[in-house]
Formats: structure tokens, sequence, C-alpha cells
């Protein structure tokens, strides 16, 4: 019987474990997804915040945000990682086929829309990362650019004289410019997107469509 009792007892005792290691499973990824969700306004209030000031964001203790990362390197790196991830999420659903000039205005316009959200990490990242990092990042949302601009080329939408990669280089560059007039107060906001398409539109159209 003493055996019997033992190794119930050991049976009752092991969803128990299960159970707590969940709930502290679950308790990681929140405290996880909670840092990544407050470090762009930690560092869109200030580009040098601390591990400290970004922990205070998210109102975990420092050794907390340690656990999951450790450094703030590291930080900047995913945090990038999921805003980009959350912002592929939304531009793969931007239709591409039909007027290449109309699904040139729609991806621009998301893609601003996103930028705004994810640019304080970004400057922040083009600092502190390797910038062969920060363009495997991009790399999916430059090849949905591409292929739009090379099928627009081809169907005599955009300018051919000029190398995509050129037009792509043109298209981050504007985007770029349009940020910092924001920040600036040169731009208002909600105007910055008919701003880059019209300006974008008038160099990459073709003459017969300028």
């Amino acid at each position: 019987m003493p055996n019997g009792k033992g190794a119930a007892g050991a049976g009752e005792q092991k969803p128990v474990r299960r159970g707590k290691t969940a709930n502290q499973r679950a308790d990681a990824q929140r405290n996880r997804a909670k840092i990544l969700a407050a470090t762009p306004d930690a560092l869109r209030k200030d580009p040098d915040a601390s591990v400290a000031d970004i922990a205070a964001e998210a109102g975990v203790g420092r050794m907390t945000l340690y656990g999951h990362f450790k450094t703030r390197a590291e930080l900047i790196d995913a945090t990038l990682v999921d805003g980009l991830d959350g912002a592929e999420a939304v531009l793969a659903d931007v239709p591409l086929d039909g007027d290449p000039s109309e699904a040139f205005e729609a991806l621009i316009t998301s893609s601003w829309m996103l930028l705004e959200r994810i640019r304080a990490v970004l400057v922040v990242a083009q600092r502190e990362l390797q910038p062969a990092r920060i363009r495997e990042m991009h790399e999916k949302a430059e090849a949905r650019m591409r292929g739009l601009l090379e099928r627009g080329q081809r169907e005599g939408a955009f300018r051919a004289d000029l190398p995509v990669d050129w037009l792509l280089a043109v298209t981050h560059l504007t985007m770029n410019a349009a940020a910092e007039e924001v920040t600036a107060g040169q731009l208002d906001r909600d105007d910055a997107a008919r701003v880059i398409v019209t300006t974008l539109h008038s160099a990459f159209a073709a003459n017969d469509r300028a």
C-alpha cells in the first residue's frame, strides 16, 4: 500500500508541475511581448533610452528584460524583427496585380504608415546594428517592391532607362526624407503619403504616362 500511495502521489504531482511550467512559460511570453511593444515607445521618447528605461516603459524589472535579451543591441534587433514581421503581414495583403502605378501607390501608402510605427527603432538600429543585418531584415519587403517595379517597366508604366536598383534607392530615400520632414514639423503627417507618391510617380512614370 505505501508503494501504491507513493506512486499515486507522484502521479498527482506531475500535472501540477506541468501546469506551473505552462504558467511560467505564458508569463514569460507575455513579458517578452510587453517589452517588444514598449521598446518603440521608449526609443521614440529617447533614442538613447537605457535598458532600465525600456524595462520601466514595459512595466517589468530590468532583470526580467535581461532574461529575454542579453544586450540592448539584441533587444533592438528583436524589436525591429517584430515590427517588420508585423509589417510583412500587412503588406502581403496589398494587391499588386492590375495597373502597376495603382499598385505602387497602394504599396507606398501602406509602407509609409508602417514605417511611421517603427521608424524610431529603425533609426536606432541603423546606428547600432550591422548594415548587412538590416538589409537581411528588409529582404522580403524589398523583393516585393522590386517585383512590382520590374513588372511596371515591362508593361510600360515605369521608365525603363533607369536601373531598378536606382528606383528602389530613390524610393527608400524619399520615404526617409518624408519621415525626417514630418519629425521636423515641415510636412504634415497626414499628407506625407500623397507627397511621397506624387514625387515618385513624377520621377518613375514612363514619358507617355507622365
